[in-house]
């Protein structure tokens, strides 16, 4: 099937139509038709099923190739001091960035009275709560193809960082042909990958169907008492991308003697791109001449750690799974306790590495954090229900999200290159 449809397609109307749109317009005739219908309208439940098995049939391919490829691109081997410092950089700011997403749900609780476990027993199932200590120690798989067949997401996250980088070490052999191997392995991950990013738009192409069913179905149960939660996830969303660019960002260049205001003002035009595209890569090239015609930074910087940046930081998305996650911990009738929230941190931060820049890629990356914290989603489930509310406002989301991933890699830039001495301080005059 061609997703663009051909001239004169008999779906041309589908396929050429943003897809963000079909997906809230989704959501909001899915609200309309559960409440004027009202058990009437269970009969579409089998359309939401068939979504929520879609999104599960790419989670763990998603998982496999995407952070193989990403990592291999970050080998300690390769980078240097700036490489290492601006990998440093992006994975602590996301981990305070998931830190800030989750004290934002902690204090808003949104979905909290929302009892979406009446719609299925599956999340009752699905919360077994593991110890940290277990946690911790299952991060490590004794059988990567078990844990692949399993579903289980940290050891596949572990696995496929460490083969990632083993290949970036193999690129740089001396012996040509366990180079050229490398090159090879490298080749085969990122086609699959590139294969794994098709098929994920294809099941997007589904979504605004999926995503009427499941809500159309939560609606004819709950009525508009779910409205509310939905709004408080936003609040709280926003409120945490803001807290994150003052504290953070403004903190760490505050503390690097960079005036906040002055970076504001050259970094404007990238983030208002970022935030009207919602795409991190879409947006490098102005983030790019940001960079280098705003705030000083040298070419052979920038043109290193903001790419990079693209790729493995993406401090906004860390809100947002903070937030999520809590919201369907609560939406469903089981709050996160303290040993799943941390496991969100590190599931968050850790799959970064692999997120593609590309509209939606949050919305992926919470079916892992979801996975890992004993909340898969299910056909029938309260927790699939729940991810259905959330993918019909991302959009919304999308944009402050991806306005802070890309404020984030010129933060990380500015500091590495000032750091280097080699930041044109006559830019922040």
């Amino acid at each position: 099937m061609n997703a663009k449809g051909g001239n004169g397609g008999a779906f041309d109307w589908y396929f050429k139509s943003n897809l963000l749109m079909r997906i809230l317009i989704g959501l909001v005739l899915g609200a309309v038709a559960g409440l004027a219908a009202g058990d009437a309208i269970l009969w579409v439940a089998p359309f939401g099923s068939l979504f929520v098995r879609l999104l599960k049939m790419i989670v763990m391919p998603v998982i496999l190739t995407t952070l193989v490829v990403g990592a291999a691109s970050i080998s300690p081997a390769e980078l240097g001091k700036v490489g290492v410092k601006i990998v440093i950089f992006y994975l602590l700011t996301s981990a305070f960035a998931v830190a800030i997403g989750l004290l934002m749900g902690n204090v808003f609780k949104p979905g909290l009275g929302l009892e979406l476990g009446a719609l299925g027993e599956a999340a009752g199932r699905a919360l077994q709560k593991p110890s940290l200590t277990d946690t911790l120690l299952n991060i490590i798989p004794t059988n990567p193809f078990d844990a692949l067949s399993g579903g289980k997401v940290l050891p596949i996250i572990f696995f496929a960082v460490i083969f990632g980088i083993g290949i970036s070490y193999l690129k740089i052999s001396k012996d040509e042909r366990i180079r050229n191997a490398g090159e090879t392995l490298l080749s085969v991950f990122d086609g699959a990958a590139e294969v794994m990013y098709l098929i994920v738009r294809w099941v997007l192409q589904y979504a605004p169907i999926g995503v009427f069913a499941l809500i159309a179905v939560v609606f004819a149960k709950q009525g508009t008492k779910v409205v509310g939660p939905l709004g408080t996830v936003t609040l709280a969303c926003f409120l945490g991308y803001f807290l994150h660019v003052i504290i953070v960002y403004g903190g760490l260049l505050s503390m690097n003697k960079l005036n906040f205001m002055t970076f504001l003002k050259g970094a404007k035009e990238a983030m208002i791109t970022a935030f009207v595209t919602r795409s991190s890569s879409g947006t490098l090239p102005v983030t790019m001449r940001c960079a280098g015609e705003n705030l000083g930074v040298p070419r052979n910087v920038y043109s290193f750690t903001l790419p990079l940046g693209a790729t493995i930081n993406m401090d906004g998305t860390a809100i947002y799974q903070g937030v999520c996650a809590l919201f369907i911990g609560f939406a469903v009738g089981m709050p996160l306790d303290l040993t799943q929230q941390l496991t969100v941190i590190l599931t968050a931060v850790l799959a970064s590495i692999g997120t593609a820049g590309v509209p939606g890629a949050g919305a992926i990356m919470l079916l892992l954090v979801l996975n890992t914290i004993g909340l898969p989603i299910e056909e029938g489930s309260a927790v699939a229900a729940a991810y259905a509310m959330i993918l019909g406002i991302d959009a919304i989301l999308d944009m402050g999200r991806t306005c802070i991933n890309v404020t984030g890699d010129m933060t990380g830039t500015v500091i590495v290159a000032k750091s280097e001495k080699l930041l044109d301080l006559a830019k922040w005059k």
